[in-house]
Parts: structure tokens; C-alpha cells; sequence
């Protein structure tokens, strides 16, 4: 009877302390994914001026610009601003999106996988929080760009996202983003994104994405340039983020 008991111990603690182990792991590799966060959304609450650049075979095809608004909350606003989109908006509230357009009364829902210009689709644009939207498990290391990197397979937690998995490579000096796969329901990949920081730094001294550059792997000789022309503290108020307020409302300033 001592030899069970004792043994039956042994085995608990052996449990605890592999279980313990293992969310410390979690945390750590949580933690990664939420310092590389820190260089592309800047803020959690905000105005960013964007401009998307879309390519066809190499050459320039169309450019666009956007003013977004990200709140805390899983909720961001798009104001389209290019001549030929002027008056639309975008609304994002966690898993859903609606699109407002200038001649309609009514928010009309979307999917985060339709276009806004070339291949950024509206979850493009929305910024994806990987730290809050996705679970993270170690594929080793590896060296991107020059880069050493950690290797990171991020699944989705929740079903609004536009990529229920992502493949991300963030350096390990730092813990910028690198570069990062992006897959579909279907488990295809549908783009590959890299990251590129400017020379600007935010309040505590942290570079910041000045471009995201997303290469299609579903369409061949296409690609989209994400710039983040500026990003600057602002917050709007809960109002701005209802679709029944929006659509009847004037685009903020």
C-alpha cells in the first residue's frame, strides 16, 4: 500500500509539474506573439492613415487610401478616402463586418475575406491581433530574411478571423515580425506577408510596420502593398462603432 501511494504521488507531482511546465511554455510563446504585435498595431486606440498599393505582374495597378480607427474590443472602423470609394465605411465588431456605402441606409454585412483593392481583403486591413485571436505553438527556429527567427504556428480562437491558421517567423533579437503564411478554411495557402520597419519609433522607443507587403499564392503575379503612412492617438466614442449610428452619420474628422 505505501509503494501505490507513494507511487501514485510521484506521478501527480510528475503531472503538476509537466502540466505547470507546459503553461509556462504557453505564456511564453503568448508573450512573443504579443511584443510582435506591438510593431504593427502601434496602438489600441487610434487613427492610422493607410495607403494599398495593388500590383499586377510587377507594375502598379491602383492605389487606395483609408483612415482606420482601431478601439479596444475587437471593433475597427475603415473610412474609405480615394475619390472613387469616398463616403464608404467599413465596421468591424469581433467576428462581424459591414459595409456602409454613401447611397444605402441600410449596413450591409460582409465577410472579412472580400476585396477592399487588389488582394487586402477587409481582414487585411482590419489588422490581424494575433495575440488575442490566435492560440501559439513552437515549430523550432529558423533564419528569415538574415534573420534568425522563432517559428510560430498560430491557430485561430475565434471564427471571425480571415486566416483560421498563420505560419509567423519573429526575429529573436526584439521580437519583430518577419514574415508570415497565411492560410485558408481550406488549409491552402493563400498569401505570404513580410514586413517591413521604418526608422520611426512609437512612445517607448519600439520601431514600428511601416509597409506589409502581401505576395498571393492562389493568383499568380499579384501582390498588395500595405503602407501605414502615419499613426497618431485618437479615440472615438462607442457611438462610431454601432452600424445603425454609422450609416446615417457624417465621417469623423
Amino acid at each position: 500500500m505505501f509503494n501505490k501511494t507513494l507511487i501514485q504521488s510521484v506521478l501527480l507531482a510528475i503531472g503538476i509539474a509537466a502540466t505547470t511546465a507546459t503553461f509556462a511554455a504557453d505564456a511564453k510563446l503568448q508573450a512573443l506573439v504579443k511584443d510582435a504585435d506591438a510593431y504593427r498595431l502601434a496602438m489600441d486606440a487610434g487613427r492610422v492613415e493607410t495607403e494599398i498599393r495593388s500590383f499586377k505582374a510587377g507594375q502598379l495597378d491602383k492605389t487606395r487610401n483609408y483612415t482606420v480607427y482601431p478601439k479596444p474590443g475587437n471593433r475597427l472602423l475603415v473610412l474609405f478616402r480615394s475619390p472613387a470609394e469616398r463616403g464608404q465605411k467599413l465596421l468591424m465588431q469581433g467576428d462581424d463586418f459591414w459595409l456602409m456605402m454613401p447611397s444605402s441606409q441600410r449596413p450591409l454585412r460582409i465577410t472579412p475575406m472580400q476585396k477592399l483593392l487588389g488582394e487586402a481583403s477587409s481582414g487585411d486591413i482590419a489588422t490581424m491581433t494575433w495575440g488575442e485571436d490566435y492560440a501559439a505553438a513552437s515549430l523550432g527556429e529558423e533564419t528569415v530574411a538574415g534573420q534568425p527567427c522563432v517559428k510560430l504556428e498560430l491557430t485561430a480562437t475565434r471564427k471571425g478571423v480571415s486566416y483560421p491558421r498563420v505560419v509567423a517567423w519573429i526575429a529573436k533579437k526584439g521580437h519583430a515580425p518577419v514574415q508570415a503564411e497565411l492560410y485558408v478554411a481550406s488549409d491552402k495557402l493563400a498569401k505570404v506577408a513580410s514586413f517591413t520597419l521604418g526608422e520611426a519609433s512609437d512612445a517607448g522607443g519600439r520601431r514600428q510596420v511601416t509597409t506589409m507587403t502581401l505576395t498571393d499564392h492562389l493568383q499568380k503575379e499579384r501582390s498588395t502593398e500595405v503602407h501605414y503612412l502615419s499613426r497618431t492617438p485618437k479615440t472615438l466614442g462607442d457611438e462610431w462603432f454601432n452600424p445603425a449610428f454609422l450609416v446615417r452619420a457624417e465621417s469623423p474628422q
